[in-house]
């Protein structure tokens, strides 16, 4: 029944991205049976939740492709990825883009390796690390629900690259709810419901924090 509803929910994620190609939309339709066999026996995301899968998860971490269009072998850092989100949807959508997906919890990281496999996703790669550890320079950090703003932006901004080639300055992009905490850079706020109508989105918002 759980395969059913997300199979059905699936139709949600062209109805707002009506661009994707029919291999793309195929993927995503596989995302809902994956994660309900791994939510069996790893809390991957919450259970009560496996049935808002495509809405609360899927669509929410496909904001970011909703405020902008990452150029190609552009270097995304999902810092804290949990069950794989938001870099696993956007991965799919921008499949020209190489995404590293980081989380300290190692059955987590083993299980969206897992995940990553079976889908044939070849732009993402996958560690298990504490990601303020982490090494190396991308283009953006997304993340979502990690932890407050100003701790995550001291995680991470030491990992932004300097040189910005997307429409967007390098930087963090970070979706989460009101209230916001003040940072040492520029931040720009969008509001989700401007692009989706769904209720789950009201006052949920993407940050862009950068320097210029």
């Amino acid at each position: 029944m759980v395969q059913q509803k997300n199979l059905y929910a699936a139709s949600i994620v062209p109805h707002y991205f009506p661009e994707l190609s029919p291999a793309q939309i195929a993927l995503f339709h596989r995302l809902g049976p994956i994660y309900a066999y791994w939510n069996e026996t790893l809390n991957l995301i919450s259970r009560k939740d496996i049935d808002h899968l495509y809405l609360h998860h899927v669509l929410h971490a496909l904001a970011i492709a909703k405020v902008t269009t990452f150029s190609a072998h552009s270097k995304i850092l999902d810092f804290g990825t949990g069950g794989g989100f938001p870099g696993i949807p956007l991965a799919i959508v921008f499949p020209e883009v190489d995404f590293h997906l980081v989380d300290a919890t190692a059955k987590k990281i083993k299980a969206v390796q897992e995940i990553i496999t079976t889908l044939g996703l070849n732009n993402i790669t996958v560690s298990w690390v504490r990601g303020e550890t982490l090494k190396g320079a991308y283009d953006f950090i997304v993340g979502r629900g990690v932890t407050n703003l100003n701790l995550f932006y001291s995680w991470v901004k030491d990992k932004i690259a300097k040189e910005s080639k997307n429409s967007l300055y390098n930087g963090i992009l970070y979706l989460k709810g009101a209230p916001f905490e003040t940072l040492p850079l520029s931040m720009d706020l969008y509001p989700l419901q401007q692009y989706f109508t769904e209720s789950f989105f009201k006052e949920k918002y993407l940050v862009h924090g950068y320097m210029i």
